[in-house]
């Protein structure tokens, strides 16, 4: 994941990525089938993680700020989908199965809009978008975090009080 976060898939090397881990480049070719295996599989770690935190069990309030404390805590999944963004030849790492409303992700913030957890009048595709965006803006902008609230991003006074608002704009996207 560091590799990958550093340098982007592109930039990243199998030979670079086995050196980090101490193992032989043929290791990582062999269990992951290569460098886009090895990123799946870094994926999949994140979604395990993700499970702990974002469950449909979970309130909409407490599920985006559990992104926020484990993207703060661990930035790399979202400077590997930075990279992703910044090069658009990089195969994706998203998600596959896209429902007609888009991602599960965003399947999921229809379910909650339907049980009211969300306002009717906003469509949860670019709710989805705008709080993915809010989530990853400390970490991809973390000198404009740090002028506009005098804060260091990488603080916990900042997390807290990061999720805290976040927890506020959402109680106002109920309706």
């Amino acid at each position: 994941m560091e590799e990958f976060a550093r340098k982007g898939f592109a930039g990243a090397r199998v030979q670079d990525i086995a050196t980090r881990a101490g193992l032989s480049q043929q290791l990582i070719t062999y269990y992951f089938g290569g460098k886009q295996g090895l990123a799946q599989a870094v994926k999949q770690s994140w979604e395990t993680q993700e499970a702990t935190f974002a469950g449909s069990d979970k309130s909409l309030e407490q599920m985006v700020t559990g992104y926020v404390h484990a993207t703060l805590a661990n930035p790399l999944m979202a400077r590997m989908f930075l990279w992703e963004g910044l090069n658009s030849d990089e195969p994706s790492t998203g998600q596959t199965g896209v429902s007609p409303l888009g991602s599960p992700d965003v399947t999921e913030l229809a379910r909650r809009q339907a049980a009211g957890e969300l306002s009717g009048d906003v469509d949860p595709r670019f709710v989805l978008l705008i709080f993915m965006g809010a989530v990853a803006a400390p970490i991809i902008m973390p000198q404009v975090a740090r002028r506009v609230t005098g804060l260091e991003p990488d603080s916990q006074e900042f997390e807290a009080r990061y999720a805290n608002e976040l927890r506020v704009v959402l109680h106002h996207l109920r309706g």
